[in-house]
């Protein structure tokens, strides 16, 4: 925690909390609202399905190679113009993949955009841990994970972003609709009246050096690797949405809401369930009991796919059982990773998040196209990538020392 976090922000908690979670909202809005428009898009460019799939992992690939920079830069010029100058160049590509008439143009605009929209999320995580203790830090990152989950309502009723992405996707895709540009454009203006205006102390050493350092820090590289495997789990099925939802599941793109209301209300409730448990239990109990939640729902969806027609809803809740298992685990991993390395945690942000981010993007390029035509082969993929999850934590837990850890 800086010791000088309380001159760096003077407004209330919550404020912060909903600003943060604002700034890492962009990322999964540019998921989880372009999916269900998929079909739509793909006819009015001329497009394959798979050519459509690569526009993901384009976006997925600039998300990860820019995050290399993203906290390696807040570290050295503060947290604020890197978040300012990542959200314009994000406006700008959202604007470029609206007017884009053809599949080459959509998918620079979003490897662009991926690039840019990687600025919130690292940064953000970085200021959490700035600025509170690590078990409010815990609290927080429940906090913000929860309320990204929540976005901005389209309506006075207020309903989750996520569970809008269906109907916000459709309507961005008829003429006098919300323009895809207009979160970028809100956010710069809210970002710069409200965020922190100073970074930590500031590192001279030069971004790969550091970069470096941390990559040459024990149990670095691999601390994160199994949230962000056991991730993939759920997120396969996220990337293969279109086909799972559409095909196997016969749902229309109105009816997309269902799926993410599984697992946005998974990743809500673990998050909340998270942060009552901050302070209460051990960090690493609290990971193992997420790993063990995962495990159990990815056998029995297992089973469940080979043995029975696959159905709706009964497809659906076991990918919102494991979303909460999920979420169970990942803020108390997240934390873990930036104390390794508590002087260079914009960097240890970066890092962590461009390593998740490659492996999205494989799993989006290479895994999705080849599983997602069968829900059993869908079913088998989430298991063994949870399974690498699982032994990723196993190898690595005696190597992090959290004896040693100073949480505070």
């Amino acid at each position: 925690m800086n010791p000088d976090a309380h001159l760096l922000w003077r407004g209330p908690r919550w404020l912060l909390s909903v600003l943060l979670a604002l700034l890492g909202m962009l990322g999964p809005f540019s998921i989880d609202t372009y999916i269900p428009a998929f079909t739509g898009i793909a006819q009015t460019i001329g497009a394959t399905p798979i050519e459509m799939q690569q526009t993901l992992s384009g976006y997925l690939f600039g998300f990860a190679v820019m995050n290399l920079f993203h906290g390696s830069l807040s570290d050295s010029f503060g947290r604020r113009p890197v978040v300012l100058w990542g959200l314009a160049v994000f406006t700008a590509a959202s604007l470029g993949c609206a007017v884009s008439q053809t599949i080459g143009h959509l998918v620079f605009f979003r490897v662009v955009q991926g690039l840019s929209a990687g600025a919130g999320v690292v940064v953000s995580r970085a200021v959490i841990r700035d600025m509170f203790p690590h078990a409010d830090a815990q609290r927080v990152m429940s906090q913000v994970t929860i309320l990204l989950r929540r976005g901005a309502g389209d309506r006075a009723d207020r309903r989750r972003a996520a569970l809008r992405a269906p109907r916000l996707a459709l309507d961005l895709l008829v003429p006098g609709g919300r323009r895809r540009g207009a979160v970028g454009r809100q956010l710069p203006l809210s970002a710069g009246d409200l965020a922190p205006r100073s970074a930590p102390a500031v590192q001279h050493a030069p971004p790969a050096r550091r970069l470096l350092a941390a990559r040459l820090e024990p149990a670095f590289p691999d601390a994160g690797a199994g949230q962000r495997r056991a991730f993939n789990g759920m997120f396969l099925y996220v990337l293969s949405a279109p086909v799972f939802l559409g095909a196997h599941l016969q749902l229309g793109p109105t009816q997309f809401f269902w799926f993410f209301l599984c697992t946005i209300g998974g990743i809500m409730g673990g998050a909340l369930f998270s942060g009552r448990l901050a302070g209460k239990i051990k960090p690493h109990h609290q990971i193992r009991h997420g790993f063990l939640i995962m495990l159990v729902v990815s056998v029995l969806n297992l089973v469940y796919s080979a043995l029975l027609p696959v159905t709706a809803p009964w497809a659906l809740i076991p990918i919102g059982i494991y979303a909460f298992g999920w979420a169970l685990m990942v803020p108390v991993v997240t934390l873990l990773v930036l104390d390794l390395v508590p002087e260079r945690r914009g960097m240890a942000s970066s890092l962590q998040a461009c390593i998740g981010s490659v492996a999205n993007a494989l799993v989006a390029g290479l895994i999705a196209p080849l599983v997602m035509h069968s829900t059993l082969l869908l079913a088998i993929a989430a298991l063994l990538m949870m399974s690498v999850g699982l032994f990723a934590w196993i190898w690595v837990k005696p190597r992090l020392g959290l004896g040693r850890l100073k949480l505070k």
